[in-house]
């Protein structure tokens, strides 16, 4: 699918988050000269063609006290990577999780699980489960802490793009 004008208002109108108001359709609506019901159906529309992935609450983590955030990589055998990233990425505890090429020798990891907690040993308690989920098709895992944030936003649209 591709996205015409209207819908790309409507995304640079939304990608901050929806307006906290009873009715935040019709408040976008009302700032782009639409229907809120047009607003709508573009917006599962989109979803429905992966041009949006969801619409859904970003809650701020260090906010809710899960200070402690833990990148963690796993040098996974690659014929089960894909079922076990799966399997890692719907734990609650994970955030995001992505498959990435190797960078041999200096990095041999190819399984990548964000992982949040109120303490640095919550996030190894957690990691551990992540450890015996994997068993013998993990070779060797590391984790990153985070120390500062640099930026905490999703991608927004330029008007470079089109």
């Amino acid at each position: 699918m591709t996205i015409d004008a209207t819908d790309r208002r409507i995304i640079a109108a939304t990608q901050s988050g929806l307006p906290l108001a009873p009715a935040p359709y019709a408040e976008v609506a009302g700032w782009l000269g639409l229907d809120e019901a047009e607003v709508i159906a573009r917006l599962a529309a989109m979803q429905a063609s992966g041009v949006i992935r969801r619409i859904a609450l970003a809650p701020n983590h260090y906010a809710l006290g899960m200070v402690a955030n833990g990148m963690s990589v796993w040098d996974v055998d690659d014929a089960q990577a894909m079922d076990l990233g799966a399997q890692v990425g719907a734990l609650s505890f994970v955030s995001h999780c992505y498959l990435r090429p190797r960078a041999r020798p200096a990095w041999p990891y190819n399984l990548f699980a964000m992982i949040h907690g109120s303490s640095r040993a919550e996030v190894e308690t957690l990691r551990a489960q992540i450890a015996a989920l994997l068993g013998d098709a993990c070779r060797a895992n590391d984790i990153l802490y985070s120390t500062r944030i640099l930026k905490k936003t999703g991608m927004r649209l330029t008007d470079r793009e089109g």
